[in-house]
């Protein structure tokens, strides 16, 4: 499996070496809470509804029915999960701790080939997660067990059953608002206090964000189908002001003034990557001067297979690798630990690198049901919006990259590019919050696609999660499958530079397009499509009662004409005659893809050759590097590509 996103050898010369990421986070969801609850009439049944599980435990423990709807999504958009723990061992619509028991269900770790500053590749093994000891965990990790305490419904079905699950979750409300000396109010706006205590945060800022994140919720409204097909839907209630004074009273400490580079509806701290010299090398990321140096491009999104604590043990180390962020499941924390102006080491790619910024998300690719929450994604979103408008970074999929969708720099390292966040991060909804949300953009005759599948309804057969050929349980997904003819029958397509057949495999992206993504239309055939994909005709289901891609329009490459073919590069480096006498001119060297004549690629961007020599821990010989070369980056398979202008034509798509 290639799924981590943690890349051990994205440094110079591949040199880094491995350590084991700590399993459960030490991250709480909830403090011990004390005093006592009303104990419910009923706790309604799984089958019983769940829209109806919350009117009766609103009623039951004198919660709102609306601030307990609201913080059930943010935990966990009313999903259930089938009953499994989240990364930092939560279960059910509520997202209820039960950390010892979520221990064995702590899921593997793959393994990688990547490129470091685009000089060489090695392989690293990524391994299990060092699963701490269950006497160690901290008390407050466990709220599922205190919520046992509260309601006398035995733990086992608070975690199975959802309408338990979410009585368990408004008695710990109601126990919250008891503790801060507050009545069980009707109005949701006297439970801020009790909602920021509810997030387990250790300090003001981390629990008013997540406390403001719920009442945003209030504000807004929401509705959706969830993962076991129940519509569940909270009315907005837009005038809504939070009685926000009640968080001085929560006992929480007092946020830190670290200098963090986050946007203030966040919560933010300081962890620093260490920048040290240790025998003859050193590590762990780059000084620079971004965006004065050279511009910063793209913000690419990683999971860190790997829970907090252990995460953020490896970005300590400076034999170690790097990224800028890493954001915690529970509760949407933000730890940065590289500014922006430096260069981490996390894409594989060294081009990628020095024009990027690297944003880890705690969670595991491979197990969807250890979810990536609300609170996470909406957390990450303000982040990317800060940092888009703060470097110019425009919100598409050409730019806000998975880290399956940075290219392989040479052919050699094509095989180990890592494949985070996965087929099951909700890309869709991602660039909702982003308030860039994804739509038909042109006439049917524009020429180009949007894929854009119903994530919940669309659930394509991967394999592999938990064993290597076994299917995966159903899911909803961000991607769309790939064929050579539009028959579900016919192959999948192939791509070359993995040397491999294609499957099915929740790692193996040669045959699938993401959400968001474009490409040129090919070719049509009832409610199929064809798009040109890595130098292929690709065809995938899109029905006009249930489309799985919309129109789109824009510009597009195609060689210029004469030519046959043109290569394909996975890094954008200028020509030898453009390096000064003291650097070292890299190699301009095409991955195994070509374009054939007549196929057209989406263009993201137009990008002068460039290059940013760091290979000493001193930052006086370092150089940007800029050519004359033009090339332009392309959606070329499921990662982007780079072509050079001067072997293409740029044409409207239509």
């Amino acid at each position: 499996m290639r799924g981590s996103a943690i890349d051990p050898t994205s440094a110079p010369g591949g040199r880094r070496t491995r350590r084991t990421a700590g399993g459960i986070a030490a991250a709480a969801l909830l403090l011990p809470l004390l005093g006592a609850a009303p104990s419910p009439s009923a706790t309604g049944s799984a089958t019983g509804g769940l829209q109806r599980a919350f009117a009766s435990a609103a009623a039951a423990y004198h919660v709102p029915q609306s601030v307990l709807l609201a913080v059930s999504y943010l935990q966990s958009r009313w999903d259930t999960h089938a009953g499994a723990p989240s990364v930092t061992g939560g279960y059910g619509p509520m997202h209820l701790t039960d950390a010892r028991t979520a221990l064995t269900a702590v899921p593997h770790h793959g393994e990688g080939t990547e490129d470091a500053r685009g000089d060489s590749a090695r392989s690293a093994l990524h391994p299990e997660p060092r699963v701490p000891d269950a006497s160690a965990l901290p008390a407050r990790l466990e709220t599922l067990p205190t919520a046992a305490g509260l309601t006398g419904i035995p733990a086992a079905r608070l975690r199975t059953d959802p309408a338990a699950n979410v009585a368990g979750g408004a008695a710990l409300l109601a126990a919250a608002q008891q503790k801060l000396g507050r009545p069980l109010s009707s109005d949701p706006a006297d439970w801020y206090g009790a909602v920021a205590r509810f997030s387990g945060a250790a300090d003001t800022a981390t629990a008013a964000a997540y406390a403001n994140d719920v009442y945003d919720v209030l504000r807004t409204g929401a509705q959706r189908t969830t993962d076991d097909g129940q519509v569940v839907a909270l009315a907005a209630r837009p005038g809504l002001a939070a009685d926000t004074a009640q968080l001085k009273r929560a006992g929480l400490a007092p946020a830190a003034e670290d200098g963090t580079e986050c946007p203030a509806a966040v919560s933010c701290t300081w962890v620093p990557a260490p920048y040290e010299e240790f025998g003859d090398d050193y590590g762990n990321h780059d000084l620079g001067d971004r965006p004065a140096s050279q511009s910063i491009k793209y913000i690419v999104i990683h999971d860190t297979e790997g829970a907090w604590d252990g995460v953020l043990d490896l970005i300590k180390d400076p034999t170690y690798v790097s990224w800028n962020y890493t954001i915690r499941s529970t509760d949407g924390l933000i730890a940065q630990h590289v500014k922006a102006k430096d260069v981490a080491w996390h894409a594989g790619n060294w081009y990628v690198n020095a024009k990027s910024i690297g944003i880890e998300h705690e969670g595991f690719l491979a197990a969807p049901d250890a979810w990536y929450t609300e609170a996470m994604y909406r957390s990450s979103a303000r982040l990317v919006r800060y940092l888009a408008a703060r470097y110019g970074i425009p919100l598409d999929r050409q730019h806000i990259l998975g880290h399956d969708n940075v290219p392989g720099p040479t052919a050699a390292t094509v095989p180990g590019m890592h494949t985070d966040p996965g087929p099951y991060w909700d890309w869709r909804h991602y660039f909702e919050l982003l308030d860039h949300p994804f739509g038909r953009a042109g006439r049917a005759k524009g020429g180009l696609v949007t894929i854009l599948p119903d994530y919940a309804r669309n659930q394509p057969v991967y394999t592999g999660c938990a064993t290597a050929g076994e299917p995966c349980a159903a899911h909803g997904s961000s991607e769309v499958r790939l064929y050579s003819d539009h028959d579900e029958n016919s192959a999948l397509i192939k791509d070359i530079g993995l040397g491999t057949a294609p499957t099915t495999g929740v790692n193996d992206v040669s045959s699938r397009v993401s959400t968001g993504q474009q490409y040129a239309v090919a070719d049509r055939w009832g409610g199929w499509t064809a798009i040109w994909y890595l130098g292929q005709k690709a065809w995938f289901r899109n029905p006009g009662g249930r489309p799985t891609a919309v129109a789109a329009a824009g510009r597009v490459i195609t060689p210029k004409a004469g030519l046959t073919s043109i290569p394909v590069y996975g890094r954008a480096y200028p020509e030898r005659a453009a390096y000064p006498a003291d650097v070292p001119a890299q190699a301009v060297s095409p991955l195994p893809y070509t374009i054939p004549a007549g196929q057209r690629y989406v263009v993201g961007d137009e990008l002068p050759g460039e290059y940013y020599y760091a290979v000493t821990f001193t930052a006086d010989s370092h150089r940007v590097v800029t050519g004359e070369d033009l090339y332009y980056q392309i959606q070329y398979g499921h990662r982007v590509a780079y072509v050079r202008a001067a072997d293409v034509d740029v044409r409207p798509s239509a």
